[in-house]
C-alpha cells in the first residue's frame, strides 16, 4: 500500500508553502463585498438556516417520488421547483393565519 505524499509533490519534489498559504488566505475583498450586502447590524441567526438580507434560508429535503412530482408540476406551471415550494408555503402561511383567526371569533 502507497503511503501519502505528506508535502510532496508526485514528481517527488516539494510543494511551495508560500504559495500553499496564498491560496489559503482569506479573500478579504470578498469579506468587505458580503459585509456590504448584508443589513445594518448583526441579525442573529437560529442555527435553522443562514440569513441573506431579511429572508431565512431552510434546506427543504424530499424524497426521490416527491421531489420528482415537485419537477414535474413546475414543469408544467413553467417555473422552477424552488419558486413552486415557495409559492405553496406561502400560500399555506396565508391559509393558517386567516384560518387562526376564524377560530378566535
Amino acid at each position: 500500500m502507497p503511503l501519502p505524499s505528506l508535502g510532496r509533490k508526485k514528481d517527488g519534489r516539494h510543494r511551495e508553502p508560500a504559495r500553499e498559504q496564498q491560496e489559503a488566505a482569506p479573500d478579504h475583498e470578498l469579506e468587505n463585498y458580503l459585509a456590504a450586502l448584508s443589513p445594518e447590524g448583526d441579525v442573529e441567526t437560529t442555527g435553522s438556516g443562514r440569513r441573506f438580507g431579511n429572508a431565512q434560508v431552510y434546506q427543504l429535503r424530499l424524497s426521490l417520488t416527491a421531489n420528482e412530482q415537485l419537477r414535474e408540476l413546475a414543469a408544467m406551471h413553467q417555473t422552477s421547483p424552488l419558486a413552486l415550494a415557495q409559492e405553496w408555503i406561502t400560500q399555506r402561511l396565508a391559509w393558517e393565519s386567516q384560518n387562526n383567526q376564524q377560530n378566535h371569533y
